[in-house]
């Protein structure tokens, strides 16, 4: 079993920008590509980031690539993802995904999820 537990979100301003973090726990973290999604209110969770175990390869939805970046250190066993410039449109609850292997883009391809971390872009 793989736990997850995100962290790092909270209120900016429209511009600012915010890391939120993925503490991973259970099984060797080295061995899992880890994703973040996020869900806004109303709205279907969609894919953000991911990243391959090794960190050597990651995949971002288009809209937030170049602004959002994701990394991983897994002497920490955590997965970041630092936002920038953020906008009004990125509010939502972000969660953090893990699955063995390789990376995807597709929710349904994660086994294991965090409980989110909220994060609210004011204008």
């Amino acid at each position: 079993q793989v736990q997850l537990v995100e962290s790092g979100g909270g209120l900016v301003q429209a511009g600012g920008s915010l890391r939120l973090s993925c503490a991973v726990s259970g099984r060797t973290f080295g061995n899992y590509a880890m994703g973040w999604f996020r869900q806004a209110p109303g709205k279907e969770r969609e894919f953000v980031a991911a990243i391959t175990w090794s960190g050597g390869s990651t995949i971002y939805t288009d809209s937030m690539k170049g602004r959002f970046t994701i990394s991983r250190d897994n002497a920490k066993n955590t997965v970041y993802l630092q936002m920038n410039s953020l906008k009004p449109e990125d509010t939502a609850v972000y969660y953090c995904a893990a699955r063995y292997g390789s990376v995807r883009g597709a929710q349904v391809d994660y086994n294991y999820w965090g409980q989110g971390t909220q994060v609210t872009v004011s204008s």
